[in-house]
């Protein structure tokens, strides 16, 4: 037997308090605050403006509030969330918004490498960092990796420039004119034609 799941519909609108035992699905519109021992979902369409205490999350709508979550925290590549997930597991799917602070618990960095990726910060950048130079970070938060600047040139100093360059000028030249023309000039006499 299948354990009992509660659903709001795409047309209700609850404000207020919801508590319980059993999975909650939300279609519709909820306001104020959701404490349940099992699993929440927000579905595609979904809203939701309150402060959640549940086992498990999985947020495929909109979600604006604090998430205290036991075990995880899924938001799926439709999911919008606003608001700080205090959570063990969080699953940040590509695709999805999110905006606030991510608070994993405390983790020893003294551990062996396979331990301490399984309990490391959320980082949107792929390269993997060597875990004995990560400092210990306590809330982790959501960071992606900084834009490098160019290299800027440094300036030359006076003693490396040629001299050539400086005593280089061109004195300006006076253009010589073109030679005028020769024009011959043709006599009365054989300019008339003889009849």
């Amino acid at each position: 037997m299948t354990d009992p799941i509660t659903v709001i519909g795409t047309k209700t609108m609850i404000n207020g308090n919801l508590e319980g035992d059993e999975d909650l699905t939300v279609e519709g519109h909820v306001e104020g605050s959701i404490n349940l021992s099992k699993t929440l979902t927000v579905e595609v369409g979904g809203v939701v403006r309150a402060n959640i205490n549940v086992r498990n999350a999985i947020i495929s709508g909109v979600l604006v509030g604090n998430v205290e979550a036991q075990e995880a925290v899924h938001i799926t590549e439709q999911g919008r969330v606003v608001g700080d997930i205090t959570s063990p597991r969080v699953i940040l799917v590509d695709g999805s918004s999110f905006r606030g602070s991510i608070d994993m618990g405390d983790f020893n960095i003294e551990t062996t490498p396979g331990e301490s990726r399984r309990s490391a910060s959320v980082t949107t950048h792929t390269e993997e960092e060597d875990e004995s130079e990560a400092p210990a970070r306590t809330p982790t938060r959501v960071r992606t990796a900084p834009t490098r600047r160019p290299a800027a040139r440094p300036a030359p100093s006076r003693s490396s420039r040629a001299p050539a360059k400086a005593t280089a000028k061109k004195t300006p030249t006076k253009k010589k004119k073109p030679p005028a023309p020769k024009v011959r000039s043709v006599g009365k006499a054989k300019g008339k034609k003889r009849r």
